[in-house]
């Protein structure tokens, strides 16, 4: 019994990726179930507040990149606290047990002064009552090649409340349009 609970776990903490580019673009979809830092199977989503980002909640990502650079990012997110307004934003960095780890905002033209939705990719959501939630912005720009790292969920719209969970994503870029 063990043995399948084990397995179980690791089933459902497993990175899931897939994925392309070509000609006509980038595109990716990669999802995850939270675990704390240092949880015994550890996971690409990382969760540091349980009670409002409980283990084992989901978090799907996706970027749609055409051939002339507009992006699109898609997050959906379930199992986390019914009716809580959450900010999100793409960070720079890999995640980690520190939550300072995904460095800052990812920001197109870099530059304190510019910390708004057409600099930034915003998802902002709020929880419905069955904890899940949604959201997807299109920008006329790609990302930099290396230049983002994760998907932060924060504590209340926008990113100046306490950051709550972090997922490491594998963003992608078309060569010649960052």
């Amino acid at each position: 019994m063990v043995a399948g609970m084990i397995a179980g776990a690791v089933a459902s903490a497993v990175l899931a990726v897939g994925g392309g580019a070509g000609a006509d673009g980038y595109w990716m979809t990669t999802d995850a179930r939270f675990a704390p830092p240092g949880a015994f199977v550890p996971s690409a989503a990382l969760t540091y507040d349980m009670q409002v980002v409980p283990a084992a909640g989901g978090i799907e990502v996706s970027q749609l990149m055409d051939e002339r650079g507009a992006t699109t990012v898609r997050l959906r997110v379930t199992g986390v606290k019914a009716g809580h307004a959450f900010g999100a934003r793409v960070h720079q960095k890999s995640c980690a047990a520190d939550p300072a780890a995904a460095g800052g905002v990812y920001q197109h033209r870099e530059d304190p002064a510019h910390t708004d939705p057409d600099n930034e990719v915003w998802l902002d959501f709020t929880a419905d009552e069955k904890g899940a939630g949604d959201a997807r912005t299109r920008h006329d720009w790609g990302f930099r090649p290396g230049g983002a790292g994760s998907v932060v969920l924060y504590d209340g719209p926008g990113a100046g409340g306490a950051r709550l969970a972090c997922f490491t994503v594998p963003f992608g870029w078309v060569a010649g349009t960052a």
